[in-house]
């Protein structure tokens, strides 16, 4: 316990300086983008010096750079993410409704993926150059190579547009709540169609990777001393060979956390879907520059956050791995 406990620390210390390495590119990029005040100034009709003067007080424009990222590091610990320049309000109060909505998005397309891909890569590593394994390496080569927008349009043309059975545009509400009765059920049709379209190229990785694991594994000695000894097919594939095959997929779990938030953006603007990566697309669209800074920093911390906690798992999973 004192081991795991002094990891998690060192690991935490360790996301302190990339976090700050962080805060510094997103202060850089930012600033090379222009004078926020420019940006402001189109949202007011009645422009006045003395408005003018508030914000170069409120950003600290008449200061140097140093002196400015030094303000904006010390309103991040205050979690002052500043003001929407478009709503005015303050962004820390949209962060929670979005991180939500990306995090339930995100989390039950990532275990679809895995509770379909798992079975079928297993499937397939044991009928390996079968007519069915020819196949199901071919649909997970085509979902590997699949952008997401795309088959997200393709499955609201289909779904939403053609049979009309299932809602496409926000995270509920709209046209079809009636035909899917309470809120509980229309949250979860508005869910089917971006989970669907996210698992299903999260998927292919899973496949692929579990077959060629699996493939590895199933030729080693002590699996075949195991079949050998009378144990079912079963027991065997899921409580020997399974279990060392599935370590390499905690890894992939991370990658694709990772890339699953880096391309919320075209996933969520594809189907109006309000979270961060909604979100983010809309702030960049109108210049939004604290909202765009504010989802920066807490998207990075989300990735740091899921990978701490995969390390951990690694360390439960397999009893070879140990957190010291």
């Amino acid at each position: 316990m004192a081991g795991i406990v002094s990891y998690v620390v060192r690991r935490v210390l360790f996301m302190i300086p990339v976090l700050i390495g962080i805060t510094l590119l997103v202060f850089l990029i930012t600033a090379a983008a222009g004078n926020p005040i420019d940006l402001i100034r189109h949202s007011y009709v009645h422009w006045t010096p003395q408005i003018e003067q508030y914000f170069i007080t409120y950003y600290h424009l008449d200061q140097s750079p140093i002196v400015r990222y030094y303000y904006y590091l010390i309103n991040l610990l205050h979690l002052n993410l500043g003001n929407s320049l478009v709503s005015g309000r303050p962004v820390i109060q949209s962060i929670g409704p979005w991180l939500w909505t990306t995090f339930y998005l995100q989390m039950s397309a990532l275990i679809l993926s895995m509770v379909i891909g798992v079975p079928i890569g297993i499937y397939s590593a044991k009928h390996q150059y079968a007519k069915s394994d020819y196949a199901i390496t071919g649909v997970a080569i085509f979902g590997f190579s699949m952008p997401t927008f795309w088959l997200g349009i393709i499955l609201i043309y289909v779904f939403a547009f053609y049979f009309r059975v299932l809602p496409y545009g926000g995270a509920s509400g709209g046209a079809l709540t009636t035909w899917w009765g309470g809120s509980f059920q229309d949250t979860v049709a508005h869910l089917i169609l971006p989970m669907v379209t996210l698992a299903y190229v999260e998927l292919a990785t899973f496949v692929r990777l579990i077959r060629g694991n699996m493939l590895e594994v199933l030729r080693q000695d002590y699996v075949l001393a195991a079949q050998a000894s009378g144990l079912s097919d079963f027991a065997v594939t899921y409580k020997h060979a399974l279990k060392n095959a599935i370590t390499p997929v905690i890894t992939l779990v991370g990658l694709t956390i990772g890339s699953a938030l880096g391309g919320a953006p075209a996933t969520e603007t594809v189907f109006s879907w309000p979270g961060l990566g909604y979100a983010f697309t809309n702030a960049a669209l109108a210049l939004d520059i604290p909202v765009i800074e504010a989802l920066t920093i807490v998207i990075t911390l989300m990735v740091l956050v899921a990978n701490l906690l995969l390390d951990l798992i690694y360390g439960i999973v397999d009893p070879r791995v140990r957190v010291s």
